[in-house]
């Protein structure tokens, strides 16, 4: 989900507006493996979000020109640089842990005379992987994730482990404000069950998503008591599920599972 998608908190929802066309074609899409759907198939999911074939085929349109997607033989499929993105959210969902025993990550950038889009883009992609900055520069999260980190980093930082002094806990209390998204997360999961519409379903997970890609997904023990981020992960899951059944019979069930991309799709 965007930036632009998310609205101020109501009282009937979380930071939440409806989705653009664009939005909405990208969450079956990144919810689909392979991510590609039938031209028809995609217009008649789409109904339920009160959007014309006029728009979608504009949005379409865009989408292509844009990079977004690919024209198939079949209909539409994710280019290959929404791939990575597509990856990142299934991973979100089920990340991949190792038992901790103390060390972490730790990245320190070197290289210098960066433009600002650069140094912009190398913290996105350290954000990315679920670092977290202490100061300028310095990067580190417990090593408790089963991933490698990128070779590419190499070209502008050293990378390796360490025992920061600093108690654990303490330490990650300072890198990740862990109050702040346990808080949003009840917020998103208290709304899961009063979210009927299409529309509104859609908006929801999206965001959840979103708030998913955020989890710093830390060892239990770093962790505040009663974290959400099991509970907020199964009911995405239940969402999931509830679309293979709605995208498989419009398919005619010859394609591999699908389930709700990073923008949410309705039931």
């Amino acid at each position: 989900m965007r930036s632009d998608d998310l609205g101020e908190p109501t009282p009937d929802g979380p930071r939440l507006r409806p989705l653009s066309a664009r939005s909405v074609v990208l969450s079956l899409l990144l919810g689909t493996h392979p991510p590609e759907l039938p031209a028809r198939e995609l217009g008649r999911l789409v109904e339920g979000f009160d959007l014309g074939g006029s728009t979608l085929r504009a949005a379409l349109s865009r989408m292509v020109a844009a990079g977004d997607l690919r024209r198939t033989d079949i209909g539409y499929r994710l280019s290959d640089r929404l791939l990575e993105r597509q990856r990142r959210q299934d991973e979100s969902v089920r990340p991949r842990t190792r038992s901790w025993h103390g060390e972490w990550e730790l990245v320190v950038v070197t290289a210098t005379g960066r433009g600002p889009a650069e140094r912009a883009e190398l913290r996105t992609r350290l954000a990315g992987l679920r670092l977290a900055e202490l100061r300028e520069g310095v990067w580190l999260r417990p090593a408790n994730l089963d991933r490698p980190l990128p070779a590419a980093l190499d070209e502008v930082a050293e990378r390796g482990t360490a025992r920061p002094a600093r108690p654990a806990a303490e330490l990650a209390a300072r890198l990740w404000p862990l109050d702040a998204w346990a808080g949003e997360a009840r917020e998103l999961l208290g709304h899961v069950g009063r979210t009927g519409r299409p529309a509104e379903r859609l908006t929801l997970f999206a965001a959840a998503v979103r708030h998913l890609l955020a989890d710093p997904v830390l060892p239990p023990s770093l962790l505040p008591a009663g974290w959400p981020g099991d509970e907020l992960r199964a009911a995405y899951a239940d969402y999931r599920r509830e679309l293979e059944g709605e995208v498989r019979s419009l398919v005619g069930g010859s394609r591999p599972h699908a389930g709700g991309g990073g923008e949410g799709r309705r039931p």
